[in-house]
Formats: structure tokens, sequence, C-alpha cells
């Protein structure tokens, strides 16, 4: 991911509309499990900042292991308290086999080539001991695709019976997947297919967090979602997706 973006991520992901309302989202979904299976030790894979870390530690009484390969993501969360982040490839992970109960990635898949999604997802599966959880967020369709993609270096996006099968593929036993961010879906459509290209908007992070009045407005919708999902409708399209799974 492009470096740069950490320092939007680090000053952001604590109070930013999208933020907030995917974190619901994201706990919508996996609540139902975490909660009730005995997971001492987990791995955040993409970790950034540390942020989703301390969350899943702060929820679930988890004690997480950030891992990333980007070193200025990496000092962020060693000051903001995780001296134990670990510098690596998720192809390669440095861990050993059945090493944790669960393994959390959030939006770095689409960092890698088309294809390396395959090879991630069973390194996933070897540091999973069996009935490990594992939980996706990936961003959703190519034709979704932006400037603020282009910006973080964004590689490819997927849908989601795609990656449901890679996942499978895998050795994991999908329990729960939806899209999500699908309430806002026309008004991204309209900003990233019709708004940036005719107005030549300049590649840029749309990380940066925008009037009260505007935070507010853009992360009702999630909250909604979040709602919905909870109570187990799973949203057909949207810009994100997520899948819970389980080791086999």
């Amino acid at each position: 991911m492009n470096p740069a973006e950490y320092d939007n991520l680090a000053l952001a992901e604590d109070r930013m509309w999208w933020f907030r309302g995917m974190r619901r989202i994201l706990f919508a979904l996996l609540d139902p499990q975490g909660r009730r299976r005995h997971i001492t030790r987990a791995l955040d894979a993409g970790c950034g900042t540390g942020a989703m870390a301390r969350t899943l530690e702060r929820r679930y009484g988890w004690s997480v292991t950030g891992a990333d390969i980007a070193h200025t993501g990496l000092l962020i969360a060693r000051r903001a308290g995780r001296p134990d982040a670990v510098e690596c490839d998720v192809l390669r992970l440095p861990f050993a086999d059945g090493a944790f109960g669960a393994a959390v990635s959030l939006d770095m898949l689409v960092h890698l080539a088309p294809g390396q999604e395959s090879s991630a997802l069973n390194e996933f599966a070897r540091v999973l001991a069996p009935g490990g959880l594992l939980a996706l967020r990936v961003a959703a369709f190519h034709s979704l695709r932006s400037r603020h993609s282009a910006y973080v270096g964004e590689r490819q996006r997927f849908r989601g019976a795609a990656l449901i099968r890679t996942a499978v593929a895998a050795g994991f036993r999908p329990l729960r997947s939806t899209y999500a961010n699908t309430l806002l879906l026309p008004v991204a459509l309209a900003k990233f297919r019709l708004c940036e290209p005719l107005l030549r908007t300049p590649v840029s992070s749309s990380v940066k967090m925008g009037p009260a009045w505007l935070e507010h407005l853009l992360h009702t919708p999630l909250v909604l979602e979040s709602a919905l999902i909870g109570a187990g409708l799973r949203l057909p399209v949207g810009q994100s997706f997520l899948l819970i799974a389980e080791k086999a």
C-alpha cells in the first residue's frame, strides 16, 4: 500500500464514518463466533497501524499478533503500543502450524497480485489450529475502482462467490458472508464513474474526516446495515464483501 496512507489512517480510522460503520458490520458477523469460542491467540494479517488488533483484544480478550509487510505502518503500530508487531510477507508467515485460534485480514488481499489470494488463504489455514476462525474483508467489484483505489495501490477487487470458492479450496468452511456498504452504492457509482472522470479528479486518498453533519449522514446507512446483518440478512451487493469461515 502507498506508505503515505498510513498517516491518513492513523488520523482518521478511530473516528471517520467508514471505519466506525464497517467495524459495526464486521462485529455483527463476527460476534456470534468470536464471543463463544475459547480463543487465546489471534493473527491480524495486514495489521497496518495496529488499530484493529487493539480493538479485537478489547472486544474478545484475545492476544493479537499483528503482521504486515509495510514498515511504515508497523512503525506507527509500534509507537502506539504494539512492539511485537511482525514485519513479514503474508505469503510466507513466520509462525508455526496451528499457532492461532483466529485470523483476521481486512482489506489486505486487494493489495496482492491476482491469484496470490490463494497462497495467502493457504497460509492462513496453515497457521490456524483445526476449527480456527477466519474473518476476511475485501473491496468488491472492479467497476467500483476509484481514484482512492489507485492512490492506495489496490491491485484487485473481488466477487463474493469467487472468494468463497478460494477459501473452500484452501480448507475453510464458510459460516457467514455478505456484501456491505450497500445503501451508499448509488452515491459511490455516481462519484467513481461520473464525477471523478468528468472533473478529472486527481489520484488521492479519501481517508479524511468530513464535517460532523456529513460524518453522521454517511455513517447512518452503515449502522442500519449492521442491524440487518446482525439479524441474519445477507446483502446481495455492495462495495465490500465479508466472509467468516472456520478451518475444516
